[in-house]
């Protein structure tokens, strides 16, 4: 049963895990590009998949560290101290996913949508009354501030999320400590 819980554990990681990494990744620039050219409806439309990406598998991923949990009853290593740190880590990377990561993405969104919607000739920049047409900081309805400072810090909490799990993979092959080999 162990080695079966394990089979599960990992492609569970990889199929929910490895696209959101990736579409996470890819969704600063996007955004960027996407708020420099307000007109251009492929980059709001491939920005629209990859939140979906993020969302739809961020719900898949809640099978990796239930299959993870699965598989280290089966072996006898709750106990471990390199799978304690695993769990731990694991639960932070949920963390910035879901509290840091996906409503940004979203708050983006947002503002590449309502960038798109307005029209670019009677836009006014929320710098204040009587701003120059076109400037380069627009706002959404929501006041969230659509400018590439915030895909910088989207960009940020997603190298975060992505280490996070890249420590919590070296762990689970390296397992330091671990009498169960490796």
């Amino acid at each position: 049963m162990t080695k079966f819980f394990l089979v599960l554990h990992v492609l569970a990681a990889i199929v929910a895990v490895g696209p959101v990494t990736v579409a996470a990744s890819m969704f600063p620039p996007g955004a960027r590009r996407a708020l420099a050219d307000p007109g251009d409806q492929r980059a709001a439309e491939t920005l629209r998949l990859l939140h979906r990406i993020c969302r739809v598998y961020a719900g898949l991923g809640i099978a990796v560290p239930v299959l993870g949990f699965a598989t280290a009853m089966s072996m006898g290593v709750l106990g471990d101290a390199w799978l304690i740190a695993s769990m731990a880590l694991t639960g932070i990377a949920a963390a910035v996913l879901l509290a840091l990561v996906l409503p940004r993405q979203e708050e983006l969104l947002d503002a590449v949508e309502s960038a798109a919607g307005a029209d670019a000739t009677t836009e006014v920049a929320a710098t204040g009354a009587g701003a120059p047409i076109g400037a380069t900081d627009t706002t959404t309805s929501t006041g969230v501030a659509a400018n590439p400072r915030a895909t910088v810090r989207l960009a940020m909490f997603t190298g975060i999320f992505n280490l996070l799990w890249a420590t919590v993979t070296i762990l689970m092959i390296v397992r330091p400590g671990s009498t169960t080999g490796a």
